[in-house]
């Protein structure tokens, strides 16, 4: 009897103690739940939120292509224009992703990637044997990924690169001591090759930018790769982060090459966005200034397309004093639904003042794209809301270039035929 009662009394302990852990593990459940879910609320109220309302005091009436407005534009974006760049368009990923591929191939000193998005896969896989054979081949390899962008990779995806001795830091953390930045994002997707050779653009580091899934089409993005001076401040710009990131200040001349290589005749600068503590940046100040500017077209691919009253009424006034505006968003394969539905709120004044509004029927459509005037080009990270506006990290190459803006507005007539214009009675 007595060994019956103890073996009773220890699986009355034994029970006791799966209860506690049971409940332990249900609390902590709980609690990652109420993280997760004040997190998404704190970021949707600030993607939604409303600040001042925003405007240009006094729009340029001088062209756009002008000296006149290069010398207005530089200081105020805090950026200058350089004059010896060589800029190419890769559309989709079967272009932009083997463009890539072939220039960290290349490599011989350096290699900085800046990254939103960086998503288990084939593309990320292929990019990480690339970078493990360049850092094994005595290359500096570094990467900065966003800790919320890119939540659903581990570090145990990126062991072979640093392994092979790349470097990897993750931006923002999303830790309890660490939650007053949690909603400042790097929403720059770059790269940079020995500092000379930058990618920019709208694309990150995934496979639905490649390859279909199921009924999904891949998406529709672009990429521009510059060389030249402007390459330089692209690098500049992942310093900015890095330096935030990891502690470490890159220079001399693995980053920052003294090269009297002259690729191009295209002008372009580069506008780096980083956020005050107002909600300001200077991807806003880029943006309207341009639209504000405009005297003939304003082109627009925008994959979240959610302007506050400020930016809707400069793009009113543009249709008013005759510029043609036309603004291509995702249709029935966008990826949020909330954004989109939200976003078609902003149609009616904009149509009733005569803009034109379609939406991409073909795939979910992610550029981010402006063409000004059929001169300036704008290809990079910002969304037309509010987080790219004054929260996220952004970066955008501007180019003063006839045959740039030819090359983007083919494509965009392109993406025109696979949309539908939307009208009021929609």
């Amino acid at each position: 009897m007595p060994t019956k009662a103890k073996t009773a009394r220890s699986g009355g302990k034994k029970e006791t103690l799966l209860a506690m852990e049971f409940e332990k593990s249900r609390a902590l459940r709980i609690v990652a739940v109420i993280a997760i879910l004040a997190i998404t609320t704190w970021i949707l109220a600030a993607l939604f939120s409303h600040g001042p309302e925003y405007s240009l005091v006094a729009p340029s009436r001088v062209p756009v292509e002008s000296e006149t407005f290069l010398k207005q534009v530089e200081p105020l974006l805090n950026s200058k224009v350089t004059a010896n760049n060589q800029i190419e368009v890769f559309p989709n990923g079967e272009n932009f992703y083997e463009a890539e591929i072939a220039s960290l191939r290349l490599a011989q000193r350096s290699i900085n990637i800046e990254a939103y998005i960086f998503h288990r896969g084939q593309v990320t896989r292929r990019l990480i044997e690339v970078l493990a054979e360049r850092a094994r081949a005595g290359v500096k390899v570094r990467l900065v990924v966003d800790a919320l962008g890119s939540l659903s990779t581990s570090k145990r995806y990126f062991k072979s690169l640093t392994q092979a001795g790349g470097h990897i830091e993750w931006y923002h953390p999303l830790r309890w001591n660490n939650w007053f930045r949690s909603n400042n994002r790097t929403h720059r997707e770059m790269i940079v090759v020995d500092g000379s050779t930058a990618y920019v653009g709208g694309a990150g580091f995934a496979d639905w930018w490649r390859f279909p899934k199921g009924s999904h089409p891949r998406w529709r993005d672009t990429m521009f790769r510059v060389q030249g001076d402007a390459a330089l401040h692209v690098q500049g710009t992942f310093v900015e982060n890095w330096l935030e990131a990891s502690g470490e200040i890159l220079n001399g001349d693995d980053y920052f090459p003294l090269s009297s290589r002259d690729p191009g005749r295209t002008p372009a600068m580069v506008v780096v966005s980083t956020p005050s503590p107002g909600g300001s940046t200077r991807s806003r100040i880029l943006f309207e200034t341009l639209i504000g500017a405009a005297r003939k077209s304003i082109y627009i691919n925008t994959p979240y397309f959610l302007p506050d009253r400020g930016m809707q009424q400069e793009l009113v006034s543009a249709v008013k004093r005759g510029v043609t505006v036309k603004i291509i968003v995702p249709g029935k394969h966008s990826d949020h639904s909330l954004t989109r539905s939200s976003g078609r709120a902003a149609y009616g004044d904009l149509l009733k003042a005569g803009a034109g509004i379609y939406e991409y029927d073909a795939s979910m459509i992610h550029c981010k794209i402006m063409i000004i005037d059929g001169v300036w080009s704008v290809v990079g990270s910002t969304n037309l809301d509010n987080r790219s506006f004054g929260i996220n990290d952004e970066v955008n190459l501007a180019a003063l270039d006839s045959a740039v803006a030819s090359r983007l507005t083919q494509d965009f007539e392109q993406d025109l035929s696979h949309s539908e214009r939307q009208t009021l009675e929609a």
